[in-house]
């Protein structure tokens, strides 16, 4: 299976942090965030990693290269504008998908979380469209995105918990997008809830969604 990180964001909370350094490239115990994921996927067995970016994409190539240094091939997906991000993955379907095949499925990392989510035990099941990891509803998000049952991913339950931002997807979810087209992820993932195609589990351990400098901050100042 291939990965995608996706770090084409802006970051606007972010600012003045995100004025002249990616989000992606802020650091969290002195190495950037998305080096946290790359060694994270090193780990779990993948071999291959597309990187979506567009604000001061430059320095993320420049800073993370074809990725040998963590035993691993790196390939850029840039966008002249943000696509949010299902267009930004469907952008990158030629790159996640091996001659164009359209029954791979990859997995997907929000570049701007922290998490010690174990990406080799995230799989689709046969005949599934998408497979989401939901953890805890943090602070800033207390009402949650979605809620389990029986494993299916469904939009109302109890309990809510939130998108950690991680998920395993089929090429085909991703079809009624036109390349290089921007588009948002919650409508897809909402119609294969509705056709009974989505899948989750559920994660209780580490993740952060470094969203604000202050929560930037304060995980700096967690001992890592």
């Amino acid at each position: 299976m291939k990965a995608m990180i996706l770090a084409a964001g802006r970051g606007e909370r972010m600012r003045p942090l995100t004025d002249h350094t990616p989000k992606p490239l802020l650091k969290v115990g002195g190495k950037p965030l998305i080096v946290w994921h790359l060694e994270n996927l090193s780990r779990a067995g993948f071999k291959e990693v597309v990187i979506n970016h567009a604000h001061l994409g430059s320095q993320i190539e420049a800073a993370l290269g074809d990725g040998s240094q963590w035993n691993l091939q790196i390939q850029y997906s840039p966008e002249t504008v943000a696509l949010e991000t299902a267009g930004g993955i469907a952008n990158a379907l030629p790159l996640l998908t091996d001659n164009g095949s359209k029954n791979e499925a990859f997995l997907v990392v929000n570049g701007d979380t922290f998490t010690d989510i174990d990406f080799a035990q995230i799989t689709l099941a046969p005949n599934m469209l998408a497979h989401l990891v939901l953890v805890n509803n943090p602070p800033q998000h207390p009402n949650g995105d979605f809620a389990i049952d029986a494993g299916m991913l469904i939009n109302q339950g109890m309990p809510m918990r939130t998108f950690s931002g991680v998920g395993v997807y089929h090429p085909n979810l991703f079809a009624p997008i036109k390349r290089g087209d921007a588009a948002k992820l919650a409508p897809l993932l909402r119609q294969a809830i509705a056709e009974n195609k989505a899948t989750a589990q559920y994660h209780q351990g580490m993740w952060h969604d470094i969203g604000t400098p202050e929560r930037l901050q304060a995980l700096n100042n967690l001992t890592l």
